[in-house]
């Protein structure tokens, strides 16, 4: 286990630098989560915001800064535009202009044009650009590429993936606060939509180890018309059907209204490739063999635990629903850099993400006309 303590900007700069830009609710979980990495020095953040950033730097000791000029002044390897989602193209725009690579949350940007102009930019600026979430390079993810790559289950052929996330609307959503006081966004998360904000979670992993989607069909609807009050809000529930170039059809359903559900079931021709929780980098992974008995076909009632041989990442507590390291995107983005090798969660992986994503939210039949290949296992998981 890595020291815990939290990342300061105290530190010397160096080649595992980073920024941030944004200091909301999602910051937090990547502060607490960078302090396991103490390679990565934190070199100070932004918001536009002054109070707000004053919370989070004072909470974290860090240096602030008030614009993103002056942030970018600091020369950090790498920005994390942790803002809102519709902040996200700008301000990423604004740092490969300047030169900088970014690591941006999920969604990545919320318009396909905009996520090919960005993309193009970065490749053409010789940058780097990547994606969250970052749970496909945790532990869980990768001990499930390790299965499929080693047929343990046979051929896949059929991918049930849930994201349900209970009635959210009833929650006690006002006392939902970050480590260093930042209230739980629940109307910009009502007005951008579940899927946007969590298809990703399932969907990066599944085309990290199958390859590019080739088509989505979805269906959408708003379940819940009354959600606090808010107005303009995107679909709370959808079911999306992702068809593999490589054969296997997903059927992915998001919403925040059916009881908490993070299943994700492979079938395959020999068995059942089982996890229980998407927000778990530990979340164990069993086989279930089919078998005949009698007159009978059914999945073994007792499942063999998957595992990986030998230490994968540091881990993080359960902190809420999840139990996740955000900081596993921008420390291997940063090991690319170094290395000068184009990072796994970037570049095309980053694009069909996004396109896969915002094809989840739309009701319709979407031809995708991005693709990526599998990504490279993590040394670890080879």
């Amino acid at each position: 286990m890595t020291d815990p303590r939290p990342a300061t900007g105290s530190q010397p700069q160096g080649t595992h630098c980073v920024a941030i830009v944004g200091c909301g609710f999602v910051a937090d979980l990547y502060m607490a989560s960078l302090a396991r990495h103490p390679q990565v020095t934190v070199l100070g953040a932004h918001d536009r915001d002054a109070a707000r950033l004053a919370a989070f730097t004072t909470h974290w000791n860090l240096p602030g800064f008030d614009s993103v000029e002056a942030l970018l002044r600091a020369r950090p390897a790498l920005v994390l535009n942790l803002t809102n989602p519709s902040s996200h193209a700008g301000i990423t725009r604004q740092c490969l202009e300047a030169g900088f690579n970014v690591f941006s949350e999920k969604p990545m940007v919320l318009d396909m044009a905009d996520a090919c102009a960005l993309h193009a930019l970065a490749r053409d600026r010789g940058l780097q650009l990547g994606s969250a979430p970052s749970s496909v390079l945790g532990e869980a993810a990768q001990t499930l590429g390790k299965a499929l790559r080693e047929r343990v289950a046979g051929t896949p052929r059929l991918i049930y993936a849930e994201l349900d996330d209970g009635f959210i609307p009833q929650a006690p959503l006002e006392a939902w606060k970050s480590a260093s006081g930042a209230p739980w966004p629940f109307a910009d998360e009502f007005r951008i939509g579940c899927t946007l904000e969590h298809a990703g979670y399932y969907v990066s992993w599944l085309i990290a180890m199958l390859g590019p989607v080739a088509k989505v069909v979805t269906a959408t609807a708003e379940t819940l018309p009354d959600k606090r009050g808010v107005t303009g809000c995107a679909p709370d529930f959808s079911v999306a059907t992702l068809h593999f170039e490589c054969g296997p059809v997903a059927r992915l359903t998001c919403s925040i209204a059916a009881p908490h559900d993070h299943r994700l079931r492979v079938v395959g021709d020999d068995g059942v490739l089982e996890m229980e929780k998407a927000w778990d980098n530990a979340a164990p992974l069993r086989f279930r063999k089919r078998i005949r008995i009698r007159r009978r076909l059914l999945e073994s009632p007792v499942g063999r635990r998957i595992r990986l041989r030998g230490p994968t990442h540091p881990m993080m507590p359960r902190k809420g629903a999840a139990a996740m390291n955000f900081a596993l995107g921008p420390v291997e983005m940063l090991e690319a850099i170094v290395a000068g090798r184009p990072s796994r969660i970037g570049g095309d992986y980053a694009l069909h993400l996004t396109e896969v994503t915002l094809a989840c939210q739309s009701e319709g039949v979407h031809a995708m006309t991005t693709r990526c290949e599998t990504m490279e296992p993590m040394p670890w998981a080879r």
